[in-house]
């Protein structure tokens, strides 16, 4: 069976704390799967936030996640504080990879790393548009 292989960059654009509250952990005692789908969400509406966006308007247009991959790595617990870290990457005509790590704050301990598949899409319109320039000088995909 083949594994996911996600490889990062050597640098992220953006990086912001999320912590590991009880209702993020499951009945093995740790940080649930669709829990850390959920806490990466947050921090992708940070990134957003941080470039002065927001999913609904990047430059007047908004964004969909296409698809998402996430590799673990190890396993993380209540009471811990998430390093989320992200980057751009694999652009094409109509959206870019958003690439993320996220690793235990007090150890540096990688907890679990993906991406996902955005796609660049005018609402008014109900079609994909091109990724916005100034999106990609403010990622360095430019």
């Amino acid at each position: 069976m083949a594994r996911i292989k996600i490889e990062l960059p050597t640098n992220f654009v953006f990086a912001t704390e999320v912590p590991i509250y009880i209702n993020h952990i499951n009945y093995g005692n740790h940080l649930d799967n669709a829990a850390l789908l959920m806490l990466v969400s947050e921090a992708r509406v940070r990134f957003f936030r941080s470039l002065g966006y927001s999913e609904l308007d990047v430059e007047g247009v908004g964004v969909i996640v296409a698809d998402v991959a996430a590799q673990y790595r190890s396993e993380a617990f209540h009471g811990e504080t998430l390093l989320a870290e992200f980057a751009a990457g694999d652009f094409h005509q109509h959206g870019c990879d958003l690439l993320w790590r996220l690793s235990d704050k007090a150890s540096g301990r990688e907890v679990a790393r993906g991406k996902h598949g955005i796609v660049f899409f005018d609402y008014a319109a109900r079609a994909k548009a091109a990724v916005p320039a100034a999106f990609l000088a403010k990622v360095g995909g430019a």
